[in-house]
């Protein structure tokens, strides 16, 4: 710790600074407290966890990438243009001009083919993102060649161009410098445990430092293809308390917090030039019914339930800043999404449903919840506002692991629990809540369809595919939208909320920008004012 204060501003990271002597962070500086104890990798390879997803964007790009100032739409990255043949499944990218790595290596085809390559062959966590795509340690050379300044790009599979630039606009299909990880390889690694502690990447800013369960210390790329960052670096400070966080704010020490409680955050807002800014998830949240439950089957119910959910009672109470109202399957704030929300809570139109479809009452419905807040908190509110119609929950906590165990084995009544994609494509939640084309229970499927045992009807299922292989993308995004329609009218699966996080940051911070997903916290348009 010694040498981190004295490489960076000494006195001002101390925690000893009187309550009446504010400290202050350097102006071309942003400091920011975070708990950061989940990354066990940041080799874009096999980084899998938040916080390391963060990381990569700041160090990497893509060929195609959602970028800052605007998350939700697909631009160009380290390739300018590219063009699609759907009939071939392929797709040919131009890389851009003048771009290097931070070693000052120029960017090649080669670092792309490189880099692709060593994902699939070193096949880490998030490997699987790419091998969909058809790719195999045995093909990988086939399914992507450089010539030039071009590179092409091949996949096998049952779906669109506009799948696979999704796909290609991951965490694990970050380019790297193919020439400086190949000096540091030791034993056939493809550099993973050199890339553990440095980074050899395009973006916006350059690894400095990492010490696990310590700081991420990130200095500014000046010759960065997007243009410099204003600030000159970040540093990410490892403060796993959510008090600590808070009193470091108030003091000074740091310009940002991000993992503050709601009580935290509503203290905090307009007070010691602090603001908190809240930001949509990826996460949905959502009540299902298992379809092997014979009382559970009948459509009323799940019609009857949409109306039983206190939503502005929760997001106003328990709830409010941690998730919205959302009623899709796909996340608000990306192509594709679906954002209304039709459903509202009406206990005397919940009876009539039931009523008018001969649903004898009052029910009984186990319901697993994760013994946590806010998960406990939500059953709670269900329970008070299903048996105002006659449908009485018998809430079962559990611990994370019990609860989704027993989801998994289908063997649960009702269940409370979120759902989150592994990537930003719609399809990554559509085959999750709308298509099941064999729901034997031999045939385990990780999907909420096949969880509940729904076997979705062929109309929902046949969309899904024709969804998957449209290559028009405002096509594409309304049939999605549709399929979310459907859903939304007539399943098992009751969507109620999307998860939002709140960070809290001095007046001064200006240009922050936290999309969906960790995947897309931008640092290169922050200043300090």
């Amino acid at each position: 710790m010694r040498m981190f204060k004295a490489a960076v501003f000494a006195a001002s990271l101390m925690m000893s600074v009187a309550p009446a002597a504010l400290a202050e962070t350097p102006a071309d500086v942003l400091v920011v407290a975070q708990n950061i104890d989940d990354i066990v990798s940041i080799d874009p390879a096999e980084a899998y966890e938040f916080s390391s997803g963060e990381y990569v964007t700041q160090t990497y790009d893509r060929l195609v990438q959602y970028d800052a100032p605007d998350v939700k739409k697909l631009a160009p990255g380290l390739a300018s243009e590219w063009t699609v043949d759907d009939a071939a499944k392929t797709i040919t990218f131009t890389l851009r001009d003048g771009v290097t790595f931070s070693s000052g290596n120029p960017l090649r085809g080669e670092d792309v083919v490189y880099s692709f390559k060593r994902v699939v062959v070193l096949n880490k966590a998030p490997a699987f993102i790419l091998t969909q795509l058809g790719w195999t340690p045995e093909n990988i050379d086939k399914m992507v060649t450089a010539e030039g300044n071009k590179v092409t790009v091949k996949y096998d599979g049952d779906f669109s161009s506009a799948f696979v630039l999704n796909v290609l606009a991951a965490r694990p299909a970050s380019v790297i410098d193919a020439e400086t990880v190949k000096a540091n390889e030791a034993d056939g690694d493809f550099g993973n445990a050199w890339l553990k502690a440095n980074s050899a990447g395009t973006g916006p800013f350059v690894l400095k430092a990492f010490r696990a369960g310590e700081l991420l210390n990130l200095a500014s790329n000046p010759n960065y293809f997007g243009g410099a960052p204003v600030i000159k670096g970040v540093i990410i400070r490892h403060v796993a308390e959510a008090a600590t966080q808070q009193l470091m704010l108030q003091t000074g020490d740091v310009d940002m917090a991000k993992n503050l409680t709601p009580d935290q955050v509503s203290g905090l807002e307009g007070k010691d030039g602090v603001k908190v800014e809240s930001y949509p998830q990826a996460a949905v949240h959502f009540l299902s019914f298992n379809q092997k439950d014979e009382a559970l089957q009948p459509e009323a119910v799940w019609e009857a339930a949409r109306y039983l959910v206190d939503y502005k009672g929760m997001t106003d109470s328990f709830l409010k800043g941690q998730m919205e109202v959302h009623q899709a399957f796909w996340p608000k704030g990306f192509p594709g999404s679906l954002d209304e929300t039709p459903y509202s809570y009406d206990v005397e139109k919940a009876k009539k449903i039931l009523a008018d479809a001969g649903i004898k009452t009052p029910i009984k419905v186990t319901l697993d919840v994760i013994n946590s807040t806010p998960f406990t908190d939500m059953a709670q509110s269900l329970q008070a506002s299903f048996a105002e119609a006659g449908i009485n929950f018998e809430i079962i906590p559990g611990t994370g692991s019990q609860v989704i165990t027993k989801y998994r084995a289908r063997t649960h009544e009702a269940m409370l629990l979120y759902w989150g994609p592994d990537f930003m494509d719609p399809h990554s939640n559509a085959k999750a809540f709308a298509y099941n084309e064999d729901n034997a229970d031999d045939k385990y499927q990780s999907t909420t369809t096949w969880r509940n045992g729904w076997a979705v009807p062929a109309e929902l299922n046949e969309a899904t595919k024709a969804a998957l292989k449209e290559a028009d993308p405002a096509k594409r995004d309304a049939l999605y939208v549709d399929l979310q329609r459907k859903v939304q009218e007539k399943s098992p699966i009751v969507i109620m909320f999307q998860a939002a996080t709140q960070v809290a940051m001095k007046d001064k911070v200006e240009g922050y920008v936290n999309g969906a997903i960790s995947d897309y916290v931008f640092y290169r348009l922050v200043k300090k004012n």
